[in-house]
Formats: structure tokens, sequence, C-alpha cells
């Protein structure tokens, strides 16, 4: 492990990304990593879920990892009870005229792009309603085939947590810089992939915003958090976080950000730093 800081205390609460994070390259978890999760849960230690998911894709990783509690979804726009099945907080989100108005600015910087959009409910599945709708070329980079195909003017017709775009033939993080510069800071715009796919949410709608409002139900200072991440959405959760660190099979600019480096989600490098106090 790369150390950038001294050890820090016993962590009042823990934060993880999932995808290349918690989960290992192949997606699941560790037998080593759901042991020490529990152990943490066991003391009081409140472990949190924190990703670009939406809610719908958590009950999985929640159920072999054990974990009953809170899970930050969408880059922080989604606050999910995981136990209750229940959307608790919707931080906000992006309106039809905003969504057409980032369309427009993404088909001048990004040509070719093709765009979808997530949607929210009360539960993690909500009947009758389109949770993912994408338009007939969108690059899905996890191939899960999820997804209702619709006309652009329906992806852009209802709010919505997250705008994605894809282009089949550029990086995540081309796609970003080309967005940030017709966009700027008008919207948030990161990624989780980088494989051709940006993901763009309302102004000010982080991992650390969702984390922070979290952290605030149980009584928790920043200082007093752990957090764990791999890739630029997790940034601001990162610096936000008491101790941030990074997985060594991180996107190079969270490994220079982060305060620790700890090993790759192949050598579950979670567990090995949780392991120092659980």
């Amino acid at each position: 492990m790369i150390w950038k800081t001294g050890l820090v205390e016993k962590p009042n609460l823990i934060a993880s990304d999932i995808d290349g994070t918690l989960l290992t390259p192949l997606g699941e978890v560790a037998p080593r990593t759901v042991d020490v999760v529990r152990r943490a849960s066991d003391e009081g230690v409140p472990v949190i879920l924190v990703t670009g998911r939406p809610p719908r894709w958590i009950p999985p990783v929640a159920e072999a990892t054990g974990l009953t509690g809170y899970a930050v979804c969408a880059n922080g726009a989604v606050l999910y009870d995981i136990g209750a099945d229940r959307v608790v907080d919707v931080q906000s989100q992006l309106d039809p005229m905003q969504l057409h108005d980032v369309a427009q600015a993404l088909d001048h910087a990004i040509p070719g792009c093709q765009l979808a959009a997530e949607r929210i409910g009360t539960r993690a599945v909500e009947p009758g309603l389109q949770n993912f709708v994408i338009e007939s070329e969108y690059y899905n980079p996890w191939g899960d085939g999820e997804g209702s195909v619709v006309p652009r003017a329906e992806v852009l017709g209802h709010p919505a947590v997250k705008l994605l775009a894809s282009h089949r033939k550029m990086t995540s993080d081309e796609m970003a810089a080309a967005a940030y510069d017709v966009l700027g800071d008008s919207v948030d715009i990161t990624f989780s992939s980088g494989s051709g796919l940006i993901e763009i949410g309302a102004p000010g709608v982080t991992k650390a915003s969702g984390l922070a409002e979290i952290a605030e139900l149980f009584g928790v200072a920043d200082t007093d958090v752990i957090a764990f991440g791999d890739m630029p959405n997790d940034l601001p959760m990162l610096e936000w976080a008491g101790h941030g660190v990074a997985v060594a099979n991180a996107h190079p600019t969270v490994l220079e950000a982060a305060d620790e480096v700890t090993a790759s989600n192949a050598e579950h490098g979670v567990a090995q730093v949780l392991e120092r106090w659980f």
C-alpha cells in the first residue's frame, strides 16, 4: 500500500463505491470483504454503499454483504433505504427544459452521442415507471441490455436524476472534457466507466452531497468518515471524507487526489484497510 497520510482513528462511518472498489473484477463480493463489513456493522459503525447505480441495482450487493441500511445512489441524487426498499430523498433532478438544453449542447460538443435517462420512483422497482430509457443506438459499456428504447423526445420529456451520453469512438475522459467546454458548472459532469460514457446530474449533486446527508442522519462529522473509490465520480466523496482511499486500480485522477492508496479490488483493498480496526 502507498501511504500519503498517517494512520487515521477508527472511523465512525464507512462509505464505499461498489463497482471497481468493493466488488472484485468478476463483480462479486469476496468473503474477506463480507466478513469485515459485517464486523464493522456488528460494532455499530454504519457501512454506506455510495454508487452511480440506481436503487434497483442495490439489492444483490446488499444481500451479499448483509447490509440493510442506507445507500447513496445515482451519484448522490437518490438516498435509498435498503431494508425498507424505499427512496427516502431525491436531492435534485434535471427537468425537461434542462435536459433539452444539455442535449443540444452535447450534440454540438460530441457529435453522434446517444442519450439515456435514469428516472426514479419511490421504490427500487416502481411498477409502471420506465426507470431507464435509451435512444436506439445508445451504448452501455456494461452490456446488461437494460433500457426501454424510445425516441429522444421521450428520453428528455420527463424529470431525470441522471442523463447519460455514450459514444463508441471516444473515451469517457475525452467526452467529459468536451462536455465541460460547453456546459461548464451548469451541471455536474462525471463518469464511472472509461468506455465512452459520461453521467450528467443537477449542479452540486455528487456522491459527497448525498453522503453528507447520510452522515448528518447518524450525527457523524466528515472528519470521522472513511470513503473508498476508484473513478472520477468518487472524487467529491473522497475529498469530502476525513480519509479518502483509492484502490490501486483507480483512475489516475483518483489516485492523485486520495489520502491513501490501498490494494486493488482484486486484492480486497477495502478489506485490507478496514481490518486495521475491525
